[in-house]
């Protein structure tokens, strides 16, 4: 069944992983610790739904809304996020390491603490968008939104705005004094343990969903 709506639910704690959600509604759902490894929500919409400390390891969220979600402490380790609105949503402290965040909408979001590390980080922000804390490394560019209009920023310059709302950035130098293209690092302000979940080997199950094949555009796993 295509599109299953579950708006409003409580699915805290729940057990998903390898399960299909594409397309299904998800607003306002509780899945506070939900374990949704290697999922497949591609289109899903998850406006206003709880995700605190759920894992979305490996998680396929291309074309998801996740418009006002909150992910705090959420593990998105290697996650699929093409063309995603998460627009107001709250990614405190979010383990994004080694996700593709390419064409995301994170004007008004809160990444304060969120992690990073060697992520394509090809997002539109604006200058609400928290980046206090934030640490790792990512490639750019940035889009940004202002009342002047649209602006691209990478390099020195992405250094240099980034430093200036709470994050501490440099180039990762390789060879010298050159430096890697649109490579940053943000320096780590204190120490974070980086929890990653254990692959694990189960049968998908059928939660919702065609037998559609994924799209080609998405990296495989």
């Amino acid at each position: 069944m295509i599109g299953l709506d579950l708006s409003g639910a409580d699915l805290s704690g729940g057990i998903f992983q390898e399960s299909w959600f594409s397309n299904a509604q998800l607003v306002g759902t509780k899945l506070i610790g939900a374990d949704l490894y290697r999922s497949d929500a591609e289109g899903a919409d998850f406006s206003g739904a709880d995700l605190t400390r759920a894992s979305l390891v490996r998680a396929n969220l291309d074309d998801a809304v996740l418009r006002g979600a909150v992910l705090d402490g959420a593990d998105l380790v290697k996650a699929s996020l093409y063309e995603v609105d998460a627009s107001a949503a709250s990614l405190r402290g979010t383990r994004l390491m080694g996700a593709s965040l390419i064409d995301v909408d994170f004007r008004g979001s809160d990444l304060s603490q969120a992690i990073v590390r060697e992520n394509t980080f090809k997002v539109t922000v604006d200058e609400t968008t928290n980046f206090t804390g934030m640490s790792g490394t990512l490639f750019g560019p940035v889009q940004l939104i202002t009342q002047e209009g649209k602006k691209e920023i990478s390099g020195t310059e992405l250094e240099r705005w980034l430093r200036e709302l709470g994050a501490t950035f440099r180039y990762l130098r390789e060879g010298g004094d050159k430096c890697r293209s649109l490579f940053c690092v943000l320096l780590w302000k204190a120490s974070t343990p980086i929890r990653m979940n254990s692959e694990k080997s189960s049968t998908r199950k059928l939660f919702s969903i065609s037998g559609a094949s994924r799209n080609t555009r998405r990296a495989s796993a």
